[in-house]
């Protein structure tokens, strides 16, 4: 016998079927419950003794009308239909998030040949995010798919595999520069030689995928030449971390995840920066200093494109984690091969090569909200926030 009771949802509903159901005598098969904006669906797959159906029936009828609710009987089996393989989440971030995406999201979802499982929120804000439990799907197939719907519509849509795959220990890895922080560090150091905008314009080209990267490198460090160490400390203490950064590590660190940053800027200040978030692992060029002052070149081999890549597998190496465990977090041209690596690839307000070549995007300003493409729920931060007295920041709305 299936019963599905609904109505306003108050403490005591189920303790009080419960209770009625005791009396009469019923075997539980199955019990599922939601509550959506205060209104509870509690269904229960129960089998009565025999002989028993129709008092159980009255039994639950008479608690559910003193509750205010209203119940239903049907016949019912034992189990559900199997799910179909091909499990996947989809999760969609929007500010706003409008009717006319999901509804996009989910035609598409349907034209795959997949179903819609469950849909939950996971946030809020400082965007409205929403993830689909879906299950007949292929994830590179309905990526693809989906990333026509994300450009069209304004969102942020993430594809990947659901079940096992979506929990357990993670790495992430980050890059540094307009990732973690809002930053360029090279324009902030070539600001005290009175070369900022010319380094700006070379960082720009390279984060494009105009120029090789180590080459830059090379054109931007010169122009520090003569520039005494100390500035390396006003720079650092002049960098600001992007909005959600400590959210996102302070999480991510809870959850017993391994974080990384990688950077083809400068140990000097990206290594301060790891410290002071605690950080695991962090990679980055190293600044030849002479004398007590900066020379214009670095040292050892130039952290690039290929580097990124590098230092992902040597940190997953480290932490006993295999590729899909990893998870990559970069903006620009010099990020593509350590996103292409990880298991899961985001760009990160990105150009557009970078964009168009990952696994996914987010294009809010909020560094936190990649905790929802990893399943993690606002409520669930801050109730770990909470825990252990940190506090928590004010809402951030996202403009329309």
């Amino acid at each position: 016998m299936l019963v599905s009771v609904s109505g306003d949802d108050r403490p005591g509903v189920s303790s009080a079927l419960f209770d009625a159901i005791a009396d009469v005598g019923a075997e539980v098969l199955d019990v599922e419950q939601v509550v959506v904006r205060g209104h509870l669906t509690l269904a229960l797959l129960l089998v009565p003794a025999p002989g028993d159906e129709a008092r159980l029936e009255a039994v639950v009828t008479e608690v559910a009308a003193a509750l205010g609710l209203t119940a239903r009987f049907e016949a019912g089996t034992g189990d559900n239909a199997p799910r179909r393989t091909g499990r996947v989440a989809v999760v969609v971030l929007g500010a706003p998030l409008l009717a006319s995406a999901v509804s996009a999201v989910t035609a598409r979802i349907a034209a795959h040949g997949a179903n819609i499982d469950r849909i939950r929120r996971l946030s809020r804000y400082p965007v409205t995010t929403v993830e689909f439990d879906v299950s007949g799907a292929d994830v590179l197939s309905l990526r693809r798919e989906l990333a026509l719907e994300s450009s069209v519509h304004g969102v942020d849509i993430a594809v990947a595999p659901a079940g096992l795959a979506r929990r357990g220990r993670r790495l992430v890895v980050m890059d540094v520069d307009s990732t973690l922080i809002q930053d360029e560090v090279i324009e902030l150091l070539a600001s005290h030689a009175g070369r900022a905008a010319e380094v700006a314009a070379v960082t720009e080209a390279a984060m494009r995928g105009e120029l090789d990267f180590a080459e830059s490198l090379r054109q931007r460090v010169a122009v520090l030449e003569g520039l005494p160490a100390g500035v390396l400390d006003e720079v650092r203490a002049a960098v600001r971390l992007t909005p959600g950064a400590r959210t996102l590590v302070r999480t991510l660190k809870r959850l017993g995840f391994t974080v990384a940053v990688v950077s083809g800027g400068f140990i000097e200040v990206v290594g301060d920066l790891a410290r002071e978030l605690e950080i695991d692992h962090a990679r980055a060029n190293r600044l030849e200093i002479v004398d007590g002052r900066l020379t214009g070149r670095v040292v050892g081999e130039i952290v690039d494109r290929a580097g990124k890549a590098r230092a992902l597998r040597s940190f997953a190496e480290q932490e006993h984690l295999p590729l899909s465990r990893t998870v990559a977090i970069g903006d620009g041209a010099n990020d593509l091969d350590m996103l292409e690596v990880a298991g899961l690839g985001i760009a990160f307000n990105a150009k557009p090569v970078v964009r168009e070549q990952a696994d996914t995007a987010v294009n809010v300003p909020y560094l936190d909200a990649v905790l929802y493409l990893l399943g993690i729920t606002r409520d669930e931060v801050e109730e770990a926030d909470a825990a252990d007295g940190t506090p928590t920041p004010a809402p951030r709305i996202s403009p329309a």
